[in-house]
């Protein structure tokens, strides 16, 4: 039976486990990447293994985030990361040299590697025909000691596209279709796979748009096969000895195949609150538009920027719009300056701003009061742009442009205009002068400023759990819901004060009730957890005393990250259940320490009976774990876990 791309590579990562749907494997990781927000959680994490250097291939420590540097804390933040690069030996891109997805695809990224990233949208490495995953930064901390990273083996669902996009339609619109087909929920332990003849037709760059908003689906990855268009961009980045072809085999295997006609296609809009909620972009044709915000790491390639000066050359932003440029990467940005791409968006009106997240993560530009924002990001969470009564519209950087020079929702064929030929460069800009390179110097004093605080201690669990419901949410609750960025970011590295915003835009009451009640549990509806990688939506929780999250469904990296910091993972056994659960009620778990003893023999489910005390009605809910995710939990944490495995072989 041949294989498929998915499977051509894990084949040779697969270091315990076997290749058996639904079942944990543990898979070897060739290389990793952090970001400023989650990094130094990462490292901190590190710090307390003892491993001399990574054991992964390449390492690589990224600042795009927090780069706005209010206060003294993100400039801290960036001296510790880069004291930790320089005594461990890992790469350091310094703020302003790019997103770190955009800059791992141009100078790391290679065809058949394994990455992981403390960053939810690392799968833009699929494009490049690798296993890129999303994760939290203790896994992260743990793969680049060695340690294997557990995945439940995937269904592989294959996007089989055919013809050709047409003018004004783009790759965005491909993944904006694929949302609207699979929607973000109910996707947990998948893997999309692209394949069929209309592949050939799209850039490495566009594979990358995809695969990275592929994130918003909830699935572990996604991935492109590595091809002729590959091997020409690592040719242009000078990089082709990284290059090797993996292509699925003819008779190759899969769960499920969705077929799309790019031909078909026409330009689409993910609107308010959710990457999900896809419209056909002709529908919102007379909405007014307040601002357009074109970058974020799906959208900020060379090719992209190019398509939005073709178009500003001949015409001039709206008066009453508000338009901000993001280049992806340094280097993007020294070609459209080069070339004179640059000066035509200043002269069109367009404001520019740096080579980072910025607006993406409402770090910045947030839009004024009731606007409608146009932008080519990921996610239009609630709240996520600053502005919680903003509506935020995710399209492609051609509909931006579009909407930017009407003034209004804009179909991009409305322009009258040939859709501009942007050739993908024979050769990109390569400076790599932000990236530091350092061998290991264990000799190097970690800087720790006042903002960076060691991450708080876990308890083991007790066997009967007794705690009442401090909140109860509904469906599609996201780890912004749960942790706030923008410029709340700036204290990741300070658990105790970032752990004062939990829940701050569902109930900014929720943490001094937390720490009051000292042990607590939270409801939830379906697809709890998804959106951000960010651990901190588990390890906050647990510093205030959350024990257990009791819901319908909770997504995968978010799970994973619960796990990692000791809080038990349950779900309704009937989802009247939930219904039946009012905040505030008391609820008691008994058997816990059973029940993790027995899935440590036995990996599986099991049931657990619940007393409604409040109510006097018990219920069925189920602990679902493998083998080592109930060892995980039964000593405290990830880390508690790790640190005695590790004892215990020396």
């Amino acid at each position: 039976m041949g294989k498929n791309v998915f499977e051509k590579i894990i084949k040779g990562h697969i270091v315990n486990g076997e290749a058996i749907v639904g079942t944990p494997v543990g898979i070897k990781i060739d290389q990793t990447l952090t970001q400023d927000a989650t990094g130094t959680m990462a490292y901190l994490a590190f710090e307390q293994l003892g491993v001399a250097k990574p054991k992964t291939e390449v390492s690589v420590s990224y600042v795009d985030h927090n780069t706005l540097q209010q206060s003294f804390e993100n400039a801290d933040d960036h001296r510790y990361l880069q004291t930790v690069a320089e005594k461990y030996g890992l790469r350091y891109s310094k703020a302003g040299n790019g997103i770190c997805h955009q800059v791992h695809l141009e100078r790391f990224a290679r065809p058949g590697k394994t990455l992981l990233g403390s960053d939810s949208h690392t799968p833009t490495g699929g494009g490049m025909g690798m296993i890129a995953i999303g994760a939290g930064g203790m896994d992260v901390a743990l793969a680049m000691a060695g340690q294997p990273f557990t995945i439940v083996y995937p269904h592989v669902i294959k996007v089989h596209l055919t013809g050709k996009l047409r003018p004004w339609v783009a790759a965005k619109d491909v993944i904006l279709d694929v949302l609207r087909i699979k929607t973000t929920k109910g996707n947990v332990n998948t893997v999309i796979e692209y394949g069929g003849p209309g592949v050939k037709t799209l850039s490495l760059t566009q594979r990358a748009t995809i695969t990275n908003m592929g994130a918003e689906l909830g699935v572990t990855t996604s991935v492109f096969p590595s091809d002729d268009i590959t091997k020409a961009f690592l040719r242009a980045q000078g990089r082709e000895a990284d290059w090797k072809e993996i292509i699925a085999d003819n008779d190759a295997k899969y769960d499920h195949i969705v077929k799309i006609d790019l031909g078909n296609l026409e330009p689409m809009v993910a609107c308010p609150h959710s990457p999900d909620n896809i419209k056909k972009l002709s529908a919102l044709k007379h909405m007014k538009v307040d601002q357009v915000c074109i970058g974020s790491c799906t959208n900020s390639s060379f090719h992209d920027l190019m398509v939005v000066a073709k178009v500003l050359e001949t015409k001039k932003i709206h008066p009453d719009v508000s338009v901000v440029i993001a280049p992806g990467s340094k280097q993007v940005f020294e070609m459209i300056a080069a070339n004179g791409a640059l000066n035509t968006m200043i002269a069109a009106g367009a404001r520019i701003a740096e080579s980072a997240c910025g607006f993406c993560i409402g770090m910045g530009q947030s839009p004024k009061d009731n606007a409608v924002s146009v932008r080519t990001n990921n996610r239009n969470f609630f709240g996520r742009s600053g502005t919680q009564t903003a509506g935020i519209y995710l399209v492609s950087p051609e509909a931006a442009i579009a909407s930017a020079v009407s003034g209004k929702m804009s179909d991009p064929r409305t322009l009258n205009m040939l859709y501009p030929k942007i050739a993908t460069p024979k050769k990109f800009t390569v400076n790599d002068n932000l990236i530091l390179r350092a061998r290991p110097k264990p000799s190097t004093k970690l800087y720790h400023g006042p903002n960076i605080q060691n991450p708080p201690a876990i308890k083991a669990p007790q066997d009967t759990l007794v705690a009442g419901v401090l909140l109860k949410v509904g469906d599609k609750i996201t780890t912004d819901h749960i942790m706030p960025a923008g410029q709340r970011l700036k204290y990741r590295s300070n658990v105790p004060k970032y752990a004062e915003f939990v829940f701050e835009s569902v109930d900014s009451t929720f943490p001094q009730r937390a720490q009051k009640a000292g042990k607590s549990i939270v409801v939830a509806g379906k697809s709890y957890g998804q959106g951000s990688s960010r651990e901190h939506a588990a390890l906050c929780p647990a510093h205030l005393g959350v024990k257990a999250i009791l819901a319908q469904s909770i997504e995968r990296i978010h799970r994973a990250n619960l796990v990692n910091y000791g809080i038990l993972p349950l779900t309704f056994t009937k989802d009247s259940d939930y219904k039946g659960i009012t905040q505030l009620d008391e609820l008691e778990v008994p058997g816990i320490l059973s029940a993790l003893r027995a899935l440590e023999k036995d990996a599986g489910a099991v049931v657990l009976s619940v007393m409604n005390k409040t109510k006097k009605k018990s219920f069925d809910i189920e602990l679902a774990l493998s083998l080592l995710e109930a060892a995980i939990i039964r000593a405290g944490g990830r880390l508690n876990y790790v640190k005695k495995q590790l004892k215990k072989s020396t």
